[in-house]
């Protein structure tokens, strides 16, 4: 399989944080020309947010959805030190080095599920997605969806993998049924995931999900708390990743009895 490639941009003009929260995204100049939302390993949760921003909305991307390009965002020392507000340029200084970036979507707007209708498949591919990924964060509280040129698009996947935040027994976590999903916002309209299930499964081979965990980074991996080599880090990814896809059926029968419980 060919690599995948993740373009490699310098962060040049830090413009406005977006929300309130412990990640503290912002809007951002790069060196490219280009407007992007920054999330930064200074922030919250650190790497793991990043790491599970980068493989959420690749495997996203694989299985066709609509995902912003990703780039990593590089901060250079001298960033943010004319920053007046002393929490973002801590934030900035805790953030040097490789940080993500997601493309900004200029003139896109939230998603309003009152509004705007999803159809029954791409309902229950999303569903899907964020069972497969433990995504907890696509509620009705806060979809991370915009709707932009008429069509949905997913945003803020580092909610996923909440494995990774413990770190211990991760076989058993990649069984879980995620009994979050009951409060996803596309849950209702979700009538096809037998059969979406059974489409990805074959496009997630282990070549597409090797490739997609190669792309982590090797300085996001380099976790003191652990006795594990950045490759090692990734191979607990990746395995995580195919159990939970060969045993998939535990998590789309959650979410069928789930949404027989809100229709």
């Amino acid at each position: 399989m060919t690599p995948l490639e993740i373009r490699k941009v310098t962060v040049t003009r830090y413009i406005t944080p977006l929300r309130e929260g412990g990640s503290l995204p912002a809007l951002a100049d790069a060196d490219d020309g280009f407007k992007y939302v920054v999330k930064f390993r200074g922030a919250g949760h650190g790497v793991k947010a990043l790491i599970a921003e980068l493989l959420g909305s690749e495997i996203a991307r694989k299985l066709g959805l609509k995902i912003p390009e990703i780039v990593y965002a590089e901060l250079d020392e001298a960033f943010g030190r004319t920053e007046g507000d002393e929490e973002i340029q801590d934030l900035l200084r805790a953030s040097q080095g490789l940080n993500i970036g997601m493309h900004f979507l200029s003139g896109a707007i939230n998603f309003d599920p009152v509004a705007v209708e999803v159809d029954e498949e791409l309902a229950s591919r999303i569903v899907w997605l964020d069972a497969f990924i433990t995504n907890i964060d696509r509620t009705f509280r806060n979809t991370n969806m915009l709707h932009w040129h008429k069509e949905v698009w997913l945003i803020d996947n580092g909610a996923s993998f909440y494995f990774h935040h413990s770190w211990n027994n991760w076989e058993k976590q990649a069984r879980t049924p995620f009994a979050y999903i009951k409060d996803h916002v596309l849950l209702s309209q979700a009538g096809m995931l037998d059969e979406v299930d059974s489409a990805f499964r074959k496009q997630l081979t282990d070549d597409a999900l090797r490739t997609i965990v190669d792309l982590i980074p090797e300085e996001w991996l380099e976790w003191e708390y652990v006795d594990q080599t950045p490759q090692q880090i990734r191979d607990v990814y990746f395995n995580f990743l195919t159990t939970r896809l060969a045993n998939s059926g535990i998590f789309v029968n959650e979410a069928k009895h789930a949404r027989e419980a809100v229709i």
